[in-house]
């Protein structure tokens, strides 16, 4: 007890002494002002720029999910590990990093004329902001109106009551982005209602085999899942979906 006394009051010093001692030799610190902008007579563009910046990373995730194959893509595969029955098994990490690289393998192409129409122009001054974007829309957009389906489209069209496009160019992205959002839902939905049917068939096999046996009170899930697991290995599973999603985007 003495010593956590005796402990307590040193550190009170120590911290006393430092007190006293900055206070007594302590300096004003020097004002920090920091600004955004350029010269004096000039449109304060950079801090436009740096908060249309931020803005643009800030929605860049549904930027990704949305605009890109990524949405059929990652449910497709969670209907693969769900079918299978393995929990979390492949991880979520492994899925949708598997997502995001198949993702970046399909919109190749997509992306590599953003950068020659939109991106490179601007970085050398060729066009402004507002005519980059324009420019980087228009790949994206023909990638979004070949994967639409034209009844979610008219949805949104009648919904605006936007006159009808001559081409898909005139579609603004507020009516493509949603409309192309619900046709990639739908057709992951169907990929993963085929992807469900082979493994329901041994779940019934299975259930139906213990169910004879007399034996119900084992898990018909314990027993299928091997050979759930052995069928999906032996077809090469993995390389049916990839291709199976590969092939579903092309043009």
């Amino acid at each position: 007890m003495k010593k956590k006394l005796l402990l307590a009051v040193l550190l009170l010093l120590v911290a006393g002494t430092g007190l006293y001692m900055n206070q007594a030799y302590a300096e004003p610190l020097p004002n920090i002002d920091i600004s955004i902008g350029g010269e004096e007579g000039e449109p304060n563009t950079s801090a436009v720029s740096i908060l249309l910046l931020i803005t643009v990373l800030s929605i860049a995730p549904a930027i990704l999910v949305l605009m890109t194959s990524f949405t059929r893509i990652v449910i497709v595969l969670g209907f693969v590990r769900t079918s299978l029955g393995t929990q979390q098994m492949p991880p979520n990490q492994v899925l949708i990093g598997l997502a995001l690289f198949l993702t970046f393998f399909i919109m190749a192409p997509t992306l590599s004329q953003v950068n020659e129409a939109g991106l490179q122009p601007y970085l050398k001054g060729e066009l402004t902001q507002t005519e980059a974007l324009e420019a980087a829309a228009k790949p994206m957009k023909e990638f979004m109106f070949s994967h639409t389906r034209e009844k979610d489209l008219l949805l949104f069209m009648k919904y605006s009551r936007m006159e009808k496009p001559s081409s898909y160019e005139e579609i603004p992205l507020t009516v493509l982005v949603p409309a192309y959002a619900i046709s990639e839902l739908k057709t992951a939905f169907q990929m993963g209602f085929m992807i469900f049917i082979p493994f329901l068939v041994i779940d019934m096999v299975v259930s139906s085999t213990l169910m004879a046996m007399g034996m119900m009170m084992l898990p018909p899930v314990m027993i299928s899942l091997p050979f759930k697991i052995l069928l999906f290995v032996l077809v090469d599973g993995w390389y049916l979906i990839v291709r199976s999603l590969l092939l579903s985007f092309n043009p």
